[in-house]
């Protein structure tokens, strides 16, 4: 049995047996830990794994000498199909993530979205009803998140759904981005 704040996942049997697992996958190592993860604390259940692209529009330059460009990056992005090709990547993603979703035993369909990811994953979450919302968490420290932002953080704080957090297992996951 886990304890609030002991990183422990709960045992089946604390999570609802039924309803719809909102599967949020964006590729990375983390997503596919917390989807394996998941497996493993919910019983067979149907899922909707939720990648979710972002449009150029609303890319946030991180970096204080791309601050400069934004508007001209933004002004291009139609021109070059950057949004096309977001779009293409994150229905690839949205496959590899059906296929892993399915080989850990869920009855998984695929959901993609466009925007904010953590407004995005809120939505559908309602939508669907989803009991929990899956989400893998990189275990940025209190800087990086500030910088980059934290997607399970900000889900966390608004999301009214039920919530599996899977911390990242280990700095070096196999897979992860550098």
């Amino acid at each position: 049995m886990s304890t609030p704040g002991s990183g422990e996942i709960p045992a089946t049997r604390e999570w609802p047996s039924a309803g719809r697992a909102l599967l949020c996958f964006d590729g990375s190592a983390d997503a596919a830990n917390a989807i394996a993860a998941a497996a493993a604390a919910l019983a067979s259940r149907e899922a909707t794994l939720l990648t979710v692209w972002e449009p150029a529009a609303l890319w946030q330059p991180y970096d204080p000498a791309a601050v400069l460009s934004a508007g001209v990056s933004r002004l291009s992005s139609k021109s070059l199909g950057l949004d096309e090709i977001a779009s293409e990547i994150g229905q690839a993603t949205l496959q590899r993530g059906l296929e892993l979703a399915r080989e850990a035993g869920f009855d998984a369909t695929g959901l993609l979205r466009s925007g904010k990811a953590w407004r995005a994953i809120c939505e559908a979450a309602d939508e669907l009803e989803a009991v929990p919302i899956v989400l893998g968490a990189r275990g940025l420290s209190r800087v990086q998140s500030v910088l980059l932002g934290s997607v399970s953080a900000t889900v966390a704080a608004h999301a009214k759904r039920p919530l599996l957090i899977v911390p990242r297992s280990s700095p070096e996951a196999p897979g992860a981005p550098d």
